[in-house]
């Protein structure tokens, strides 16, 4: 087992810094190819010709890519500074860059936005995690029965409808008409109760939305795994239903609900941004809208370097799940 965690420890870091190269090669080095100038995204494009020129300098923008890129990654381990001349703005590690618009670091600033989207994906994949597995299972016991044609049309008509449509209908009748959930963010610490209130419309909105998908997958995983050789061999031996259901096929099923959710969670982390618009929540995603509407590139790829972060190390917690569930994934 350590074995194998080393390895995908070791696989992690350089699929990280892979997706840290392509990302800042995106950012830095495609406008170039385009023939836009990247210094424009910190000064705005009416800025004179000598404020351009010196935010190129002070961002290193003048320096080979690789070059530019190297103090990106040293940044992140050991800090960095914006000089030029007597001006000097400290960044401190790990710096994932400084937005001169607001004059904030990035870095902070998620941290600042992480507790909102973090709340809102906790809460909400622990309802579609729960609810989607258990329809599906349900739904593939019942097959062809009202219960699951019932079941499958929910699942059906909540991927099919976007979380802006059922969120704003949500608001609409839950809160602005029956008044029942407020919608003013509260944190954790000040008054969970309150904290849970506030979110368990957001929950419920995105739950369903992501339940669909979890009930359908659950359903066509555990429609195959029944019918296997091994669950007829387990029947034959006069095991009861309820040990064939629970100790062979959903383990079974389990393997490909993990993938998904691993993807799942970790996107949901890195910026639930239809969500958190809709509800105004300020979290991550909200963020990278209203850096999106200002131009302000660093937080803008800090937000894209947070999300990718997050979706691999989700992976690398299925991944080690997998061993758990099939021990001969770690041989793999």
């Amino acid at each position: 087992m350590l074995v194998y965690l080393i390895r995908r420890l070791v696989n992690v870091a350089v699929l990280l810094l892979v997706v840290s190269a392509i990302t800042f090669g995106i950012f830095f080095m495609v406008p170039k190819l385009t023939g836009s100038d990247p210094a424009l995204y910190y000064v705005g494009k009416i800025a004179d010709k000598a404020a351009v020129e010196g935010i190129r300098h002070k961002m290193g923008l003048d320096k080979p890519i690789i070059e530019q890129y190297g103090l990106f990654l040293k940044g992140i381990f050991v800090g960095r500074d914006y000089s030029q001349g007597a001006d000097i703005t400290h960044c401190a590690a790990p710096c994932l860059g400084y937005s001169f618009k607001t004059e904030q670091e990035v870095w902070p600033l998620l941290l600042n936005r992480l507790p909102v989207t973090g709340s809102l994906a906790a809460g909400a994949s622990v309802l579609w995690l729960l609810l989607g597995t258990a329809t599906g299972i349900v739904s593939a016991l019942r097959r062809r029965t009202f219960l699951d044609r019932a079941t499958m049309v929910t699942a059906l008509a909540g991927v099919s409808l976007p979380i802006y449509f059922t969120g704003l209908l949500a608001l609409s009748v839950f809160v602005h008409t029956l008044g029942w959930f407020p919608n003013d963010y509260v944190d954790f610490g000040d008054d969970p109760v309150a904290w849970a209130q506030n979110l368990m419309l957001p929950w419920i909105s995105l739950a369903f939305l992501y339940a669909a998908t979890y009930a359908r997958l659950t359903r066509a995983t555990l429609l195959e795994v029944l019918g296997e050789d091994y669950i007829r061999t387990a029947r034959a031996k006069g095991l009861k239903e309820r040990t064939v259901i629970g100790k062979h096929a959903l383990r079974s099923t389990m393997t490909p609900i993990l993938t998904i959710f691993g993807l799942d969670i970790g996107a949901l982390i890195g910026g639930a941004v239809l969500t958190e618009s809709t509800f105004n929540l300020r979290g991550m995603g909200y963020e990278a809208v209203q850096a999106i509407a200002q131009s302000d590139l660093p937080v803008i790829m800090g937000v894209t370097l947070f999300a990718a972060f997050f979706i691999v190390m989700a992976n690398l917690v299925v991944d080690l799940l997998y061993a758990v569930v099939d021990p001969r994934v770690r041989l793999g």
